[in-house]
């Protein structure tokens, strides 16, 4: 028998944690209730603080607020007098809270409104009061930690694997062609990663934030490494175990259900993929002293993060609704990981493009089962992952977002590449101790 993902948490049908907004009944046909000229006056404020874009502003009874000769600009639909006043209050907020009650649409795709958006505010540079920036840092304790990725991760299981790949990865993949599959790609990303970190057989692995188990039983499974993966989300820790004991790989995968302020031990190699972003920059010290308290010697290890080229929050709005106390640092700030414990970096990649792509095909699969999303939950939770997968496609695409992926060793560690050439090996098959 089915069930709600709602009702396996305690929770009402159509609510999950954190979920603040309210459905209405809004007609989107002409309402008897005219705009008034200070409202229609709002919206040009509103449109010359965005810098001009192509974008037209149609009121709940028709009225049109546009640039003068912009006629072939994008509709932005705003249903009710609220909603315009929420919009032009806090737009950064507000536009993701009234698209997600169906309280204002636009009639093309949302990553191309998006896109327009972020980039004429990157061309003005703007750092507040925008779309693209807001809320402040918050320090991220263990158990706010735990707080904040039962909020994002522990909604079900069902739900993710409605759209994300076979392996469940919920990371930036690695296309090596445009026309690889995302299947293709997640495999491919998680073979750079083990190239990346020149993984041998019998080498001891951390893992810090390990999702559903993927990166952890590839790197066993292909590259005969042991590994320890912590990871503090129940639904996840609770899948990759099943994994693993499906694949004959729990004996050198071990899934620890705890936070990576937790680690012990000794390893080889360390590697975070997609975990930096719910650290928080005032926590970056006590992560530097866990990679510099389990590595050996000639320890090395990779950080994957959604990153930015100038330091800023993220959108206010994605940080209430999709992932609080996320933030994307920049390089600079990422070097408060490497500098203070004496680690050198190796090697940085930019894969921003990669995560556009690989975000285009969640979109794709969440729109294609969507009526199972609605049926789990409701339709504004629909419209809100919506707009969190479109937002993050136009992000990446604008260069708002960046995806970096750092390599380091130890200061003075000779034991590192002397050309590039590890990163252009074949993936290896499968690995048993009679073939290596």
């Amino acid at each position: 028998m089915e069930q709600n993902n709602s009702e396996v948490y305690g929770l009402p049908r159509g609510s999950r944690p954190g979920f603040r907004l309210k459905s209405g009944s809004f007609s989107r046909s002409k309402s008897l209730i005219r705009s008034s000229p200070m409202e229609r006056y709002l919206l040009r404020v509103l449109l010359r603080a965005l810098n001009h874009p192509p974008l037209c502003f149609v009121l709940w009874d028709g009225e049109e607020v546009r640039d003068p000769g912009s006629f072939q600009a994008m509709r932005v639909f705003i249903h009710d007098r609220g909603a315009l006043y929420r919009l032009v209050s806090d737009p950064e907020l507000q536009f993701g809270e009234m698209y997600s009650a169906g309280r204002v649409d636009v009639d093309t795709g949302l990553p191309t409104f998006l896109e327009i958006v972020y980039r004429a505010l990157v061309s003005r540079r703007k750092s507040t009061s925008t779309l693209i920036s807001g809320s402040r840092r918050q320090r991220n304790t263990l158990s706010r930690a735990r707080q904040n990725i039962y909020h994002h991760y522990d909604i079900g299981n069902d739900f993710y694997r409605l759209w994300l790949d076979e392996q469940m990865v919920y990371t930036c993949a690695y296309f090596p062609t445009p026309t690889a599959t995302l299947e293709e790609a997640q495999v491919a990303k998680m073979d750079l990663v083990s190239r990346k970190l020149r993984l041998r057989p019998g080498e001891r692995v951390v893992e810090a934030g390990c999702g559903w188990g993927a990166l952890a039983l590839h790197m066993a499974g292909h590259y005969g490494v042991t590994v320890d993966a912590y990871n503090i989300s129940r639904e996840q820790v609770a899948h990759a175990r099943q994994r693993a004991r499906q694949e004959g790989l729990d004996d050198r995968v071990k899934f620890i259900e705890a936070d990576y302020r937790e680690i012990q031990g000794t390893y080889d190699v360390f590697v975070s993929v997609g975990m930096l972003e719910h650290v928080g920059t005032d926590s970056y010290p006590a992560l530097s002293a866990v990679m510099d308290g389990c590595l050996t010697e000639n320890g090395r290890g990779l950080v994957h993060s959604i990153g930015r080229d100038q330091a800023g929050p993220l959108n206010s709005w994605l940080t209430r609704n999709i992932f609080p106390g996320a933030y994307a640092p920049c390089l600079r700030e990422m070097m408060e990981l490497f500098e203070p414990r004496g680690f050198s970096v190796l090697d940085v990649e930019n894969l921003r493009l990669h995560y556009r792509k690989t975000l285009e095909h969640w979109l794709d699969r969440f729109e294609a089962a969507a009526g199972k999303v609605e049926a789990m939950f409701d339709p504004i939770f629909v419209r809100l992952w919506r707009l969190y997968l479109a937002g993050s496609i136009a992000a990446f695409s604008s260069g708002t977002l960046q995806l970096f992926q750092v390599v380091f060793s130890r200061t003075g560690n000779n034991r590192i590449p002397w050309t590039r050439a590890h990163l252009l090996e074949s993936p290896p098959g499968p690995w048993t101790s009679a073939t290596h």
